[in-house]
């Protein structure tokens, strides 16, 4: 996965970890530059050794616990046996109502549920530290 500055297109983070295994919290440390871009590009890559209908992911953004955020996503058909990138665009709130990184840092935990139509198929946990 990588984040990117959607006007740039500089990469701001990039993990190789594979972030689709359950009952793990991973952990990500993102440059707190991140958080000044008026959009972010998030590319995804994923494996997928059946067919999926109807590929789609639903994003908590929690605070402390708490859901700030709630974000859908719809990819589609996914080919049994294959290899796929998946690039989605995700704007910022406005300026006046963010949280600076230090109050942010190590307390926002994205959850993300992939679904193939209404069949959850997985979830992944990933806590961000801004640096």
């Amino acid at each position: 996965m990588n984040l990117r500055d959607a006007d740039t297109g500089k990469v701001l983070w990039q993990g190789n970890e594979d972030l689709s295994i359950p009952d793990k919290e991973h952990e990500a440390r993102v440059p707190k530059q991140i958080l000044k871009c008026r959009a972010v590009s998030r590319e995804i890559n994923f494996s997928s050794t059946e067919q999926m209908e109807k590929f789609r992911l639903q994003q908590k953004v929690l605070f402390k616990g708490r859901c700030l955020e709630e974000w859908y996503f719809e990819f589609g058909f996914v080919i049994p046996n294959s290899t796929n990138t998946w690039q989605s665009l995700i704007e910022a709130a406005p300026e006046s109502q963010m949280m600076p990184a230090n109050v942010l840092n190590g307390n926002i935990l994205i959850e993300t549920s992939f679904f193939d139509d209404d069949l959850l198929v997985s979830t992944s946990k990933l806590r961000l530290y801004y640096v």
